[in-house]
């Protein structure tokens, strides 16, 4: 009983809020779905279910153009580039490196 005496305020303020957000989010109006159809699927046939193997094998295997393959190529080639770069040079300057080492301090909060 005493534990919400003892409680931090912004956590009673967030047990609050939690659930009034909740309930917000259930006044909403949702879309109606039943008037988007067109006309004569409601008494439409299933569609026809077959193998997956017979597609797959009445489509030729896709080629790559000559252009395609050199563009290709060429940003591959780039992105090796860029990372041998990053693993060799300091990707965070010594000037940040030690703001970061330094830490985040958090304001203090006074006592309400």
């Amino acid at each position: 009983m005493n534990a919400a005496r003892n409680s931090d305020p912004n956590t009673l303020m967030r047990l609050v809020l939690l659930p009034l957000l909740a309930l917000l989010g259930a006044c909403t109006d949702f879309p109606e779905f039943d008037g988007s159809q067109s006309p004569g699927v409601a008494n439409a046939p299933w569609p026809e279910l077959v193998p997956l193997s017979g597609l797959l094998a009445s489509q030729p295997p896709t080629r790559a153009e000559p252009e395609m393959a050199e563009n290709l190529d060429a940003r591959a080639e780039a992105l090796r580039r860029r990372a041998e770069a990053l693993q060799q040079g300091e990707v965070v300057d010594s000037g940040t490196r030690s703001r970061m080492d330094g830490g985040v301090s958090f304001p203090e909060i006074p006592d309400a």
